[in-house]
Parts: structure tokens; sequence; C-alpha cells
């Protein structure tokens, strides 16, 4: 049974999304670095491909974000069903790979094919990552308004 009192303290609106965004980044920048690290790439290459792709990843997020609602307000239907879903997940992420894969394969120096496979193994990390962070940053501030 989900719980609706906050473990920690409760969260709630700019603040909640602040420290959520903040905390997410930040672990999962040492959690790449370590992964890239262990992978037999530098320390400075590794924390600065994490670094970059954090950044990359928040701001892509914004722009895509904005896109993605300018075009959903103009829809007739004004429900997000599986499929208006399953298309924010394929165009954000699809989208967020064109702009990661060049960015690591240049600062990797790899080609990019190589490039695509480390993107491909960081969504399968975050899509394992995302779910666990949510559901413990749920069980350590509580759950947002609009969820409890």
């Amino acid at each position: 049974m989900p719980t609706t009192s906050p473990r920690l303290f409760p969260l709630q609106g700019t603040l909640r999304r602040v420290v959520y965004v903040a905390l997410y980044e930040g672990l999962a920048i040492a959690f790449v670095t370590v992964a890239f690290v262990a992978g037999d790439q530098s320390l400075g290459s590794a924390s600065g491909v994490a670094v970059g792709s954090s950044l990359i990843a928040v701001l892509w997020n914004l722009l895509f974000n904005a896109l993605f609602e300018r075009w959903e307000a103009r829809q007739a239907v004004r429900c997000r069903g599986k499929a208006r879903r399953m298309a924010h997940a394929i165009g954000f992420e699809g989208g967020l790979a064109l702009w990661l894969v060049p960015f690591m394969a240049w600062w990797l120096g790899v080609g990019l094919w190589q490039a695509l496979l480390l993107d491909l193994g960081l969504l399968l990390f975050f899509l394992v990552y995302t779910f666990v962070f949510t559901w413990v940053f749920d069980q350590l501030f509580g759950l947002p308004r609009a969820a409890a």
C-alpha cells in the first residue's frame, strides 16, 4: 500500500522539482562516472562525459517538453493515453540520442557506432535508475499532491 506520509520532510511544488532534479542528476553523474572509469576511461574523460550528458539531458528535457506541450495544446483530443505517452517517450529518448551519441563520440574519441552502444547502455541503466530513484525519493519526501 503506497504511503502518503513523508519519512523525512514533505516537499511540494517548485522546491520539490528542484531538489528532485539536483539529486537525480548528481547521483546520475556519480554512477555514470564510476561506470565509465570501470570501463577503462580516465576519471577526466568519464566525469566529462557524465557531466556533459547530464547537462544535455536537462536542456533537452526542457526544450522537448516545451515543444511537446505546445504541440499537445493544439490537438483536438486532450488526454494522455498510451499512444501519446509512447510518442512522448520515443520522441524524448530518440531526440536525446541524437544529441548524446555525437557528443559521446567526440568526447571519448570513439566512432558513432560505439557511442550508440554506450548510449543504449545508458538508456537501460536510466530505465532502472529512474524507477528506483523516484520510489526512494517519494519514500523520503512523500508523494506530490497530485499523486497523494
